[in-house]
């Protein structure tokens, strides 16, 4: 058996695996293909292991047969929490992975109700429930300042005369 140097081994593996498509094209070439390659390999004893190959070893280079050439969507990671108190009073916080972008952001309560009814019915209905809950709170307490004021008026009045 002789040994071409100038061709890799791989290459001399792809000339192998080329000869059964020149056999389709060229009759002639595919005969002597053949007889070369029955003459140079001989037949496996039913005893004998046949080696496993040496490429098969070798990692491959380039992209992995099989593997899609989509792009596969990048996440982004961002969270925002928005803080009410019981005064009616809300904050926002913006951050993106660990990184906060925004801090301490005073927001209307109006807001916070619109954004929270565009997103999802099931958020808007909580944060109503306490938009509402502050609102009559404040109601309240206006009502108690006003009966104050007109106590006050009237303090005021029996003063003058």
């Amino acid at each position: 058996m002789s040994l071409d140097t100038s061709i890799t081994p791989d290459e001399q593996v792809n000339s192998a695996d080329a000869a059964p498509a020149q056999a389709a094209q060229d009759p002639e070439a595919a005969q002597h293909a053949e007889s070369s390659a029955s003459s140079e390999s001989p037949e496996p004893t039913a005893n004998a292991e046949t080696p496993a190959p040496a490429e098969e070893s070798k990692p491959k280079r380039g992209r992995p047969k099989g593997s899609s050439s989509a792009r596969k969507t990048r996440t982004v990671e961002l969270t925002l929490t928005v803080t009410g108190t019981a005064d009616g009073e809300w904050q926002a916080e913006l951050k993106h992975g660990s990184k906060w972008v925004a801090r301490g952001l005073d927001i209307p309560a109006s807001a916070v109700s619109r954004a929270a009814r565009e997103l999802h019915e099931e958020l808007s209905a909580p944060i109503d429930e306490v938009i509402n809950a502050a609102r009559e709170q404040q109601a309240a307490k206006v009502a108690e300042l006003e009966a104050q004021l007109e106590q006050a008026k009237q303090a005021l009045a029996e003063l003058e005369n």
